[in-house]
């Protein structure tokens, strides 16, 4: 199978991941993706589906006070013929409109009642009249859940002539087998429309979202296992949607992150050959310098003073071995946390790191009495790597502070010494390159800068000028 991003003929088997269980359905996005969206659509139905079922009993209400309307007005032509109201033709009357009984109030009339059937104790009446619209929507609901009641009474103006008050008593059962079906009838339409959307929404998501995010996972999973194959990196597809930006973007840091990779396993050869290179070289180094020691205890001052500068040189060149190897060896410090306190601490680095100094003096500032989480050895190490370097710029004093900063700790170190040049700015954490004085060779802020990382701290420069240097060490709190 091809994977996206990569030659029709690539062999992709080194960028399969390893057998995993079978993930259930649900757990996809494209399967979240299309049960929500069904249960959102019949949410929305649901809220749909109150109003129209009371609106579906308000019509059967008002065709039962028609009807009834109906039956009186076949019963006064009757009678105009007659001078009397037939019994059998009005139970018949009623029997057919599916009414127990009515009565009639029309102006200036006395109020007429028909229908021997209507019982003697009627529970639930409603009147059309006064009802407003959330009394519609909880008597609709109360209808179809009540279950000890069959005899109702309705109130309501005449669909024909409003000014005739008609009232009428009926089953109540007939309506609620009515709401009944017409509840499935809508909840059988409402699930049709909720999955016919949910397809569509699914699809189109599925086309739009989650097959390209599919790609670009599947992508990411290849370049993990094979960072160095060139095949492992997506081509980005002509998309200039948000989905297009993510694979271009991505495209572009696999790019950059394969060639930091490279330069990173050429730069460990070269490493490892420096290493080795530099231990043969401390040895030899080591020999000259005591050869050199023996020419220069001669008592002959000529060639005293011709071995004194070679005494130097080598001297750096076995320093500078020995840094390199250091360096090299040096792995990852291991962090040891412990609770400390920063006024605590800055009192102990003074004391500790003063004797070490030449000039530089140093002072506590605003020192606040906050506890946090570190490794106490790594801060002391970090501390001197950066105090040295302004005792070694010519620095007389160096003033420690702190300030709170959200969730960290910010401790300034402020020296009055002559600045940093150009040169310093442009590699100030690069190893090797970031030393300005002579015989340095640029590893203190580095190292410095690891062994606050590991701790998930950093140091930074804030501002240098001829009147002093002061960088932050942030420490989180």
């Amino acid at each position: 199978m091809n994977r996206p991003g990569l030659p029709p003929t690539a062999d992709t088997s080194a960028f399969l991941p390893a057998a995993e269980k079978p993930k259930p359905v649900t757990s996809s996005l494209s399967a979240r993706l299309l049960f929500l969206t069904i249960g959102f659509v019949m949410m929305a139905e649901i809220v749909i589906f109150v109003p129209s079922i009371a609106r579906h009993r308000l019509d059967f209400l008002n065709d039962k006070l028609a009807t009834a309307h109906l039956v009186l007005t076949a019963l006064d032509v009757a009678a105009e013929k007659t001078g009397k109201i037939d019994p059998l033709l009005r139970d018949n009357l009623l029997s057919q409109g599916r009414i127990l009984g009515m009565s009639v109030q029309r102006p200036g009339l006395p109020k007429r009642t028909f229908g021997p059937a209507i019982p003697a104790r009627v529970p639930n009446a409603y009147d059309l009249r006064r009802d407003m619209f959330w009394d519609l929507l909880i008597d609709a609901l109360t209808t179809m859940l009540r279950r000890d009641t069959y005899a109702v009474i309705v109130t309501g103006l005449s669909p024909s002539n409003p000014a005739v008050i008609v009232e009428a008593v009926f089953d109540e059962r007939p309506l609620r087998r009515e709401m009944g079906a017409y509840a499935r009838r809508i909840f059988i339409v409402s699930l049709f429309i909720s999955v016919a959307t949910a397809s569509m929404v699914y699809a189109a998501i599925q086309w739009l979202a989650v097959r390209p995010l599919r790609r670009l996972t599947i992508s990411m999973t290849g370049f993990q296992n094979a960072p160095e194959d060139p095949r492992s990196v997506i081509e980005p597809s002509a998309r200039k949607d948000e989905v297009g930006v993510a694979e271009q973007t991505l495209a572009t840091m696999q790019q950059e992150l394969r060639t930091a990779l490279l330069q990173k396993e050429r730069l460990a050869g070269v490493g490892t050959a420096v290493t080795k290179i530099s231990h043969d070289l401390k040895n030899i180094l080591a020999t000259a310098m005591l050869e050199s020691e023996r020419l220069e205890a001669m008592p002959d001052p000529e060639v005293k003073r011709l071995t004194a500068g070679m005494v130097r040189a080598v001297d750096k060149a076995v320093q500078l071995s020995a840094s390199t190897l250091r360096f090299a060896k040096e792995g990852l410090p291991q962090v040891n946390k412990q609770a400390l306190n920063v006024a605590a601490l800055l009192e102990d680095i003074k004391h500790s790191i003063q004797p070490a100094l030449r000039t530089c003096v140093i002072r506590i500032g605003a020192a606040v009495d906050v506890a946090f989480s570190g490794d106490p050895n790594l801060l002391h190490r970090a501390f001197e790597n950066i105090l040295r370097n302004s005792d070694e710029a010519g620095a007389s004093s160096v003033e420690l502070s702190t300030t709170n900063e959200g969730g960290y700790q910010s401790i300034g170190i402020t020296d009055d010494g002559p600045g940093l040049s150009q040169k310093a700015l442009n590699n100030l954490f690069v190893p090797f390159a970031g030393s300005t004085r002579a015989g340095g060779f640029g590893l203190g802020l580095p190292i410095a800068r690891e062994l606050l990382r590991a701790q998930g701290g950093d140091v930074a420069l804030l501002s240098t000028s001829p009147q002093g240097t002061c960088f932050v060490v942030r420490l989180p709190l």
